[in-house]
């Protein structure tokens, strides 16, 4: 079910509070909005609210046998591939990169925040189909720039479906399966990223792909390997 709304704050936002005041959302709900005026990215970031685009909340109610809700970050990124590689003349200039964004020629197309209230993991996704919004740190892209702009209706009935399919592959197949297919359609190993954990220094580093729980691997310039579990990643060549 997809529930569109013409304004909001933000769909993230709405989805926590009908759940903190006890209402149910059920597994494959959707709440779309036209506009947000308070939408919010990784690291308290507002997201950019260009009208045209998809933005949009689900939520993923979390059972005993799950895997880590953590990797929902990487369902979520091969689902928004899954919806966006069949409208691009080249797909595989689509990439994904750790832990929630995607990227065109590596200037970001879409992006994911993962807000949990409870047992349950919220997932808000946004995807710039009409309009990209100007950064400061990293380049950024839309698909109008690439051919014309998909109808938003029509493509958030694709992430839906792509959705529920990840999902289900997720906890019927586990992380394994899901880590070697998100890797196949990441950055290659050996780009060079930029990496600041929480309370460290940044580091530049190789990608040297995921651990069998979906952290980020680096190899270092000494040959050691370092892994991430949190931090802001971007490209290398992002960096302004």
């Amino acid at each position: 079910m997809i529930q569109t709304v013409s304004e909001t704050g933000s769909t993230n936002s709405d989805l926590v509070a009908l759940l903190q005041a006890g209402e149910g959302v059920h597994e494959g709900h959707w709440l779309v909005a036209d506009r947000q005026v308070a939408g919010r990215g990784r690291q308290g970031r507002k997201w950019f609210d260009g009208s045209g685009n998809f933005m949009g909340s689900t939520v993923v109610h979390l059972h005993e046998r799950d895997p880590n809700p953590e990797t929902l970050a990487l369902v979520s990124g091969l689902a928004v591939y899954e919806a966006i590689a069949p409208l691009l003349a080249e797909p595989g200039t689509l990439r994904l990169k750790w832990p929630n964004d995607l990227l065109v020629r590596s200037a970001k197309l879409a992006g994911i925040l993962l807000e949990r209230e409870a047992n349950t993991i919220v997932v808000g996704i946004g995807v710039n189909l009409a309009a990209a919004p100007r950064l400061p740190d990293r380049r950024t892209i839309a698909l109008s720039q690439l051919g014309p702009a998909p109808d938003r209706d029509l493509f958030a009935r694709s992430l839906v479906r792509a959705f529920a399919v990840e999902l289900d592959r997720w906890r019927t197949y586990g992380l394994e399966p899901l880590i070697r297919r998100w890797e196949s359609v990441a950055h290659p190993p050996g780009t060079q990223l930029r990496v600041s954990p929480p309370g460290e220094e940044p580091i530049t580093a190789a990608f040297a792909g995921l651990t069998s729980a979906g952290a980020l691997m680096l190899r270092l310039v000494d040959g050691s390997s370092k892994t991430i579990h949190a931090g802001e990643v971007l490209l290398a060549t992002e960096e302004s």
